[in-house]
């Protein structure tokens, strides 16, 4: 079963940096899109950064220029660094892998746990 593995949340103060990755594992095929996305408390869940396998990439306007995303197609894995955090990027972060087929006319979304991301003095 294909399964998203995240790691890299945490606690840090605004201006800080944190790094997310998020390893997929249980599938011998590329994910045709990758990303991040993030939950707060009573909002809904947003896209934060994505890169398809050809590596183009998409950004929420509130983090284009402190969030970078990264992705090793090989390596089945995805990276978001994210730097000059803000109070407002407090949430879950949840790993996102999409993959469509465009013969059978199917598509597949798989999620991770998620990682909490708090960012406080």
């Amino acid at each position: 079963q294909v399964q998203l593995v995240e790691s890299g949340g945490g606690w840090v103060q605004p201006g800080g940096s944190l790094r997310l990755s998020c390893t997929v594992s249980g599938s011998r095929f590329t994910m045709d899109a990758m990303g991040w996305y993030r939950q707060a408390p009573g909002k809904q869940r947003e896209l934060v950064a994505s890169m398809t396998s050809g590596g183009n990439t998409n950004y929420a306007d509130s983090v284009k220029g402190r969030f970078t995303i990264s992705r090793d197609n090989a390596k089945n894995t995805v990276w978001l660094q994210m730097n000059s955090l803000k109070p407002e990027d407090t949430a879950v972060y949840y790993c996102n892998a999409h993959r469509a087929l465009i013969f059978t006319q199917s598509e597949y979304d798989y999620w991770g746990q998620g990682t909490q991301v708090t960012v406080s003095s």
